[in-house]
Parts: C-alpha cells; structure tokens; sequence
C-alpha cells in the first residue's frame, strides 16, 4: 500500500514540476493554483521522505532522489494514461473510411499499437494506413491521398491542413562510444573523425544544416547517408559522428553499446535546437477524431519513447517532451 499522502495528482504535479522547473508552469499545466501546487509538492515529499527537488533554484532542479523517483512516476503515469486512452478510445465507428499516414521513425513501437488500437476502434471502417518520410507524407497530405498524417513538423504552412503538436525531439549528436573528441571540437571540424550527413533530400538533413549554419559550421561533405540505420552503423563502427534525435537514437537500440549520445552544443540558444513531431489532419477533420488520435499519441509516445529515452539519458528531460494539448495550429 502506498504511504499516505502519495496521491496520483501529486505525482502529476511532481512530473509538470520536473518537466518545467517552474511553479507557474506547473500550475498551468495541471490547471491548479500556484498555492495548490506547492501544497501537492510538500504533502508528496512528506510521504517520500524525502526532497525531490532542490526548492533553493530557478529554475528548480531535481535532486538525485528527484531524478530517480521522476523515472519510476513517468513509467507509471504513462501505463495509467496509455490504460485510460485505450479504454476510452476514440469512438471511430462512424467512420466509412480512414487513410493515415505515420513517419518510419516509428515503425518499431509506437505503429504497430497504434494500428491495434484504431483497429479496435474502427468497426466497419475501411483503414489504411501507410508508412514513409515526412516529405512524402507532406505530399500525400497536400494531394489528399492521406487524411492524416504523424510526421515531423513540415517545412511551411500547408493549406487545408490543421496541426496538432505532439512532442519536442531535439537535436543530439552521436559518436563512436570511446572516442576521446568532445562534441565542440567535432563541429569545430578539429578531429579527424568526418561528419555523416542525412540524405539532402531528407526534412531531417535541411533542418540540421539549417542549425549548422546559424551556428556557424562549415563542415565538409564526405558522405551522406539516405538509411537512418545504416548511418548509425557507420557511426557505431567508428566511421564517423552524425547529429540525429532522440526518437532516431532509439530506433537504433541494436547499436547502442557502441554509440555514445551526447547533447548538442548551441551558443545561440538556451534550449538545443529541436523538430517538433505533429499530428496533421485535413481541415474537414477538425473535432474530435484527430484530438482524440492525437492525444493516444501523446501517451502511446510517453510512454514507449519519451520514458525510455530519458531512463538511458537523464539529461533529455529537459529538452525532449510532450508539448501540451492546444488548439490546432491553423484552426
């Protein structure tokens, strides 16, 4: 039995504090006042036994008692939310027909339960749905052969198309594990290990060099790589270091002990650089279906990506999370 005064609220509160370091963001986040926040904190704390985060900074960090309750509460958050969407899935069954396109970032988690969960929920639906690049996604969008579409943020507005943000997946950079060249000399081009490029023709490869150059970077272009996989290989085998995110990290488990993540330097900016993962739905989809695939997403996300991620790399909290549940942009 839980000790008395562990409440699943306090927990959420626990988890906004985390997420934002700041009392009012909290309070905004979890709609309770600021007062009531700090209250959540200290009965939590009392419970515990113990400080969680270190009250004395702004923004407040978790203290190492923090860090570790923080992955056991998120795992535990995310099962309950990810219970919850699934036992209150969408009511889809009034749908003649669903074509949803999903970025191959996910094809080892996140896509096949989501299409259990649709299938499910679309009873006498025609479902289809289809896995691709975020810039052949744009297309099928544009030309309306998809309804809908899970991608990363899409270079410019599109017409017709509503967006709902998902997750923030920064920028992280990657090297063989063991090399000894620490990420400012790497980007500096001081070493001898080469850089390896994404594919041009990839949204990923135009937005890492749109952050190369804004910092500064000239780095020669040795080789350019179009397999998300096989640039990690090459990377795993020593051949040369890559900027990628988290959710491309992950994909690369089979390599992981060979790989090291690190953060990515960025003078200009506070927080690194990041693509934003969005939910894109026709404007005649606007309502509730796609706030309702939308939201599964988030905790199918949290919950198999975002958790994980962090429990391997701590330092990801602060950068690579769920961005809250807003009006679509473009409505």
């Amino acid at each position: 039995m839980l000790n008395k005064g562990i409440t699943l609220r306090g927990i959420e509160v626990f988890e906004a504090l985390a997420r934002s370091g700041s009392v009012a963001q909290a309070a905004e986040a979890t709609g309770l006042s600021q007062p009531a926040v700090s209250q959540q904190m200290r009965n939590l704390e009392s419970a515990i036994g113990a400080e969680l985060v270190d009250h004395t900074r702004r923004p407040m960090r978790l203290t190492p008692a923090g860090q570790m309750f923080l992955r056991r509460a998120e795992q535990a958050l995310g099962e309950l939310r990810l219970a919850q969407s699934e036992v209150t899935v969408m009511d889809l069954a009034h749908l003649e027909a669903l074509n949803l396109g999903v970025i191959d970032d996910f094809d080892d988690d996140l896509t096949p339960r989501l299409a259990t969960i649709l299938g499910d929920s679309l009873t006498g639906c025609r479902f289809r749905m289809i896995t691709a690049g975020s810039n052949e996604l744009a297309k099928a969008l544009r030309d309306k052969s998809l309804h809908m579409a899970l991608s990363a943020q899409i270079d410019g507005p599109m017409a017709g198309v509503l967006e709902y943000p998902l997750a923030r997946d920064p920028f992280i950079l990657i090297t063989p594990a063991g090399t000894s060249a620490d990420p400012d000399a790497l980007l500096r081009g001081d070493t001898d290990l080469p850089f390896l490029r994404y594919a041009a023709d990839q949204l990923i490869a135009r937005q890492i060099e749109a952050h190369l150059a804004s910092e500064g970077h000239d780095l020669p272009a040795r080789f350019e790589i179009g397999s998300h996989l096989a640039l990690m290989a090459m990377v795993a085998r020593g051949i040369g270091w890559a900027v990628t995110t988290p959710l491309g990290y992950m994909r690369a488990a089979r390599f992981h002990e060979r790989l090291a993540a690190h953060p990515l330097p960025a003078a200009a900016q506070a927080q690194p650089p990041a693509r934003t993962i969005s939910l894109f739905a026709g404007a005649e989809w606007s309502g509730p279906v796609p706030r309702d695939i939308a939201q599964t997403l988030r905790q199918l996300m949290q919950t198999h990506m975002i958790a994980p991620a962090i429990a391997q790399l701590p330092w990801l909290a602060e950068g690579f999370h769920l961005l809250e549940d807003t009006a679509p942009i473009g409505e």
